[in-house]
C-alpha cells in the first residue's frame, strides 16, 4: 500500500506550540501516535488528523498532476548566485554540469524572446552577460542544451521558448532582484 503524504504547515507556530501544551496537559498519560496526530490536526484548526487527511486526498484530486510544483532547493540557489556577480553576469562557469544548466537557463533569460540574432549579434548579447572570456563556450552549450537553435550554416541564432526548471525560474528571479532589474524570468 503506497503512502499518502500529507504536508504540514501552519502560519502560526507560536500558535501551534500553545495549542499542543493545551492539548498535551489535558492528557493524564503520554499520547500515542494516532492521539499526536490528532493534536497536531487540530492544532492547525482541522477536527481531526482524518479531517485533515481527507482534504488532502480532495485537494489531490481536484489538482491536475502536472500543476503540481516540484519543490524549490534555495539552498542550491543560494549556492548557484555565487557563480554570479551583482549585475546577474555569470562571473565563473561551473566545474559540474548540473551547475552549468542552471547558469545556462540565466544567459538564456538574458536573451530577446521571439529574435533572430546572428552569430555576432549573440556574441554581444552573452560578452555582456559574463565575465570569464569565453562567449564561444557559452555559445555551444546554448545550442547542445537545447536552449538556443541555429541554422546549419551557423549564421543564425534563435532562442528556443521553454519552461525553465523552478529551481532556474528562483535563481533568475533572485539575481534580477539583487541586480535591480525585477523578478521576472
Amino acid at each position: 500500500m503506497s503512502r499518502t503524504y500529507i504536508p504540514f504547515s501552519t502560519g502560526d507556530i507560536s500558535s501551534l506550540a500553545r495549542s499542543l501544551k493545551e492539548q498535551l496537559g489535558e492528557s493524564d498519560r503520554q499520547p500515542g501516535h494516532v492521539e499526536l496526530l490528532n493534536m497536531l490536526a487540530r492544532a492547525i484548526g482541522h477536527r481531526n488528523f482524518q479531517s485533515l487527511r481527507a482534504q488532502q486526498v480532495a485537494r489531490d484530486r481536484l489538482e491536475a498532476p502536472e500543476s503540481k510544483p516540484e519543490p524549490v532547493d534555495f539552498v542550491r540557489v543560494q549556492r548557484l548566485a555565487r557563480y554570479f556577480d551583482k549585475q546577474g553576469r555569470l562571473a565563473i562557469w561551473p566545474a559540474k554540469s548540473g551547475l552549468q544548466a542552471a547558469c545556462l537557463w540565466v544567459l538564456w533569460s538574458k536573451l530577446p524572446a521571439g529574435e533572430s540574432f546572428t552569430e555576432d549579434e549573440l556574441n554581444r548579447q552573452i560578452r555582456a552577460n559574463h565575465l570569464f572570456g569565453d562567449h564561444a563556450l557559452l555559445r555551444r552549450e546554448l545550442c547542445d542544451l537545447g536552449l538556443l537553435t541555429r541554422t546549419d550554416d551557423g549564421r543564425q541564432y534563435r532562442r528556443v521558448e521553454r519552461k525553465p526548471p523552478r529551481e532556474s525560474i528562483a535563481l533568475i528571479r533572485h539575481l534580477a532582484t539583487q541586480s535591480g532589474n525585477g523578478g521576472r524570468p
